[in-house]
């Protein structure tokens, strides 16, 4: 399990075209991807299991925890991304609820685009 950011502070400013944005880089692939937004309500989950393919979960709002296979919980909150390599166990719980963005591709390589989390 790895942590990175895309929160602003990691993004660079746009003015092309009189534009006057940040862009924060995420990720790009050339294969087949998939790409949803999970909406765990108040004490949400979503299961213990192996992911199918490697995996990218990015934080959009609300906060909650991820673990791997260590039975360790790790606190995610709005501009996190967490990525898990193929087969990989893992978890995502919330008390409070939370919006995210799962991003599932064979090719994904998010250390391209976006910062390790400190």
């Amino acid at each position: 399990m790895q942590f990175y950011n895309f929160g602003k502070n990691n993004g660079k400013t746009v003015s092309k075209f009189n534009s006057d944005f940040i862009m924060s880089r995420i990720i790009q692939t050339d294969k087949e991807t998939h790409i949803g937004c999970m909406h765990l309500d108040e004490n949400g989950v979503i299961g213990y299991h192996q992911a199918v393919t490697p995996q990218l979960l990015l934080i959009m709002n609300g906060e909650g925890y991820v673990r791997g296979e260590k039975e360790e919980y790790f606190k995610v909150q709005s501009g996190d991304a967490i990525f898990w390599e193929k087969d990989e166990w893992h978890e995502t719980k919330t008390d409070i609820g939370l919006t995210a963005i799962v991003i599932e591709s064979e090719v994904l390589n998010p250390s391209l685009f976006m910062p390790i989390k400190k």
